[in-house]
């Protein structure tokens, strides 16, 4: 998973639900790289939103890789028929996952990435004893559950440390460093100065008319930071 430039995770959140397809065509035509889905419970967070029949609409309408957040209690309910429905990668939340291990375990054995969400009031020291089980960490730059919030300030300072604390492990076994929540062309400079390989951004890609524009306006501002 190890990437050559910063990816672009578009949130379908904040898609057209009604022309979902097309709206999955239209950011992979800007250029995104990933299409990240948020699956929400009502319990973990209180918003209620897609399933397995929404990631299989996603997978039938490209090939691109499929991240899905999985933002709810007991997620170890859902990889099967998630993996199954086409979800490439299964992130879950450190604070609704006690047997952390075995289900980061479980993932990989699916045949899928294994990722770790943490919260924005979570100590990062809680990821230091699943470095070696995990392919990505979501670091939230938002309190989960809605769309269009705004950025906290003080996630770039977490993206700094957390970045630090994986540049200690050996490349070949280095996670990804994902950041999700407010994520706009104003502010992606600023995020991946402080270390992020992937970018998730809902409303800051699909408020475009066209949303390949919010993609390209996200690779044109991480761009500019890798190259100075």
């Amino acid at each position: 998973m190890s990437p050559g430039r910063v990816l672009i995770s578009p949130s379908i959140l904040a898609a057209d639900l009604g022309r979902l397809a097309e709206e999955v065509v239209a950011v992979e035509a800007g250029g995104a790289e990933w299409i990240h889905v948020d699956v929400m419970d009502g319990h973990f967070v209180p918003n209620l939103t897609f399933g397995a029949d929404v990631i299989r609409v996603v997978e039938a309408a490209t090939d691109l890789f499929i991240d899905v957040h999985l933002m709810v209690e007991a997620p170890e309910k859902y990889f099967d028929e998630y993996v199954d429905a086409g979800a490439d990668g299964l992130t879950l939340h450190l604070e609704a996952a006690p047997h952390l291990h075995r289900q980061l375990q479980a993932i990989r054995e699916l045949g899928a990435a294994a990722g770790v969400a943490i919260n924005p009031g979570t100590s990062l020291d809680a990821l230091d004893a699943v470095w070696e089980d995990v392919d990505l960490v979501l670091i939230m730059s938002v309190n989960p559950g809605w769309a269009g919030q705004a950025f906290i300030p003080a996630t770039l300072d977490r993206l700094a440390e957390c970045r630090d604390r994986m540049d200690a492990i050996p490349a070949e076994r280095r996670p990804l460093l994902q950041v999700d929540g407010g994520i706009t062309a104003e502010n992606a400079a600023d995020v991946v100065a402080a270390g992020a390989d992937v970018l998730v951004s809902g409303s800051g890609v699909y408020r475009y008319d066209d949303p390949a524009d919010g993609v390209r306006a996200l690779r044109s501002a991480a761009t500019r930071i890798i190259a100075s």
